[in-house]
């Protein structure tokens, strides 16, 4: 298990410069490796390039074997991770922790209970037991990375300030500088609100905030905030004061939570949320009703709130990519006006069984949900306006004879799938051809289903084969209509009374 160059770029960086294994012996791990001198070789991939180009500074020797050895332990516990094996999905993880609470409730609970926790197998309870640690010690692991990330880019800031002083011949007056320069903009932007100028757009971004001052939710006619590539590790309450407010910014800072607050701007349009360490998002997110763009990717997200698509209904780019998504909740189904849906690189098992009433929908990205992303839901076809789709990088073998609907379908990505429908040489002519080819099957399953219908309609109609008793009622129950029509009604009457009477 590696940390991602999508989740941890500096870590991964200076991960996969290690020659061999750090000097750190573990029980796990008995070889030894050489942290004094990590490769400093030229970086490989647009991910490596674009990180380098960020931060030169990783190219000097002596910073990165700086960082090499502030992430020994990182690198100690991703062979230890690597032994344990992958780690278990969150249902077998519920259900371990739930027979072990059975178990335990057992010991504590009267004689009876006691008893049927006796007789739980103690060889499941073993294996729920380690399920149990292994998901413990994979998040542990996690936490670990998470850390680290943060520790390099503290040690690179180090690193690079002081080969700044050496050169500069002295003096951190730039960086207390910098520092001041922060301090007088925020103020400056505060006090500008204060004497009630108008103030409307305030950009903060790049300017290394680490706090977000309370007075900044009384610019009550403020429209758009951006604090972006900060380092921000929360957002005040008093953000939701800002009722006026269409775009707010937050993208590339430290935030693990969003306050609640947030639902209050009823008139915000832009969420930009992207690049922090986000492991939910509040449910009042959807009482933002105005929003129509919103990007949370480049997080930790587990999930999206339940409700999130009741009242965002005018909501039309929606990207949650690079998170730890399993599913989408079924309310996204009624975002009527989504036009992009962004969900590549998470961990989805599959789609709301009504995602075809996206029907505004144009653009869809699923790629690179690996193993976890094996089919399609059969409403898919009723995604009208598609014009863009990437399905590559998961585990599909047949699209649904509906896809051949999507006739508006113009760019279409289906590599690192294991396809058997449509065949890879239909797969390898390009779009056009999977659309005839999927075209094709459609036609030929509703002329199947017709036909089916037809067959079915013609029994019913056709005249049944009677049993001998069948047979006999009928015949009986025709007669005595036919002694009804020929004796007359007044005779039967009267026979009828004549036996009464002779009983």
């Amino acid at each position: 298990m590696d940390p991602t160059p999508q989740s941890h770029p500096i870590l991964n960086y200076v991960l996969s410069r290690l020659p061999s294994l750090p000097a750190v012996r573990t029980p796990r791990s008995p070889r030894e490796r050489d942290l004094e001198q990590p490769s400093p070789r030229t970086p490989s991939g647009a991910a490596e390039i674009d990180l380098v180009g960020r931060m030169p500074g990783l190219r000097h020797p002596s910073v990165l074997s700086a960082m090499t050895r502030a992430v020994a332990d990182v690198a100690s516990a991703r062979d230890a991770i690597n032994l344990l094996g992958p780690r278990p999905d969150h249902e077998q993880v519920d259900a371990s922790r739930e027979l072990l609470l059975l178990a335990d409730a057992g010991d504590k609970a009267d004689a009876d209970a006691e008893d049927k926790a006796k007789e739980l197998d103690e060889e499941k309870l073993a294996a729920s037991r380690e399920v149990v640690r292994l998901d413990e010690e994979h998040e542990a692991y996690g936490a670990l990375l998470r850390d680290a990330e943060e520790k390099l880019e503290h040690v690179y800031r180090m690193a690079m300030h002081g080969r700044d002083i050496k050169e500069a011949g002295g003096g951190d007056a730039k960086g207390e500088e910098g520092s001041g320069a922060v301090d007088e903009e925020v103020v400056r932007v505060l006090k500008d609100a204060e004497e009630g100028k108008v103030v409307e757009r305030v950009n903060l971004a790049d300017r290394q905030l680490r706090l977000l001052p309370e007075p900044v939710g009384r610019i009550r006619g403020l429209l758009a905030l951006d604090v972006s590539r900060n380092q921000l590790k929360d957002v005040p309450d008093a953000i939701g004061g800002l009722e006026h407010l269409e775009e707010l910014r937050l993208a590339s800072n430290d935030l693990v939570s969003l306050p609640d607050s947030i639902g209050l701007l009823s008139n915000l349009k832009i969420l930009d949320v992207s690049g922090n360490r986000l492991r939910v998002l509040p449910d009042t997110i959807s009482k933002c009703r105005s929003l129509v763009e919103l990007d949370a990717s480049y997080n930790a997200l587990a999930y999206l709130p339940t409700g999130i698509g009741h009242e965002l209904v005018h909501l039309q780019t929606l990207r949650v990519h690079l998170n730890k998504l399993r599913s989408l909740p079924s309310s996204v189904c009624e975002m009527r006006s989504l036009r992009l849906l962004d969900a590549h690189f998470n961990e989805l098992h599959g789609l709301p069984a009504a995602i075809g009433q996206l029907s505004a929908l144009e653009t869809l990205d699923l790629s690179s949900n690996f193993s976890d992303m094996r089919d399609l839901p059969p409403s898919f076809g009723d995604l009208a306006g598609l014009r863009e789709l990437d399905l590559s990088n998961n585990q599909i073998r047949a699209l649904p004879d509906c896809f051949g609907r999507l006739d508006k379908l113009e760019r279409l990505r289906l590599d690192q799938n294991p396809l058997a429908v449509p065949p890879p040489e239909v797969v390898a002519d390009g779009v056009v051809a999977v659309n005839e080819y999927m075209a094709r099957r459609w036609a030929e399953a509703v002329a199947e289903e017709e036909q089916r219908r037809a067959s079915a309609a013609a029994v019913a109609e056709s005249p049944r084969v009677s049993t001998p008793r069948e047979w006999l009622t009928r015949s009986v129950s025709s007669l005595s209509t036919w002694a009804v029509k020929v004796v007359g009604q007044d005779n039967v009457d009267e026979e009828d009374e004549f036996l009464q009477q002779q009983f």
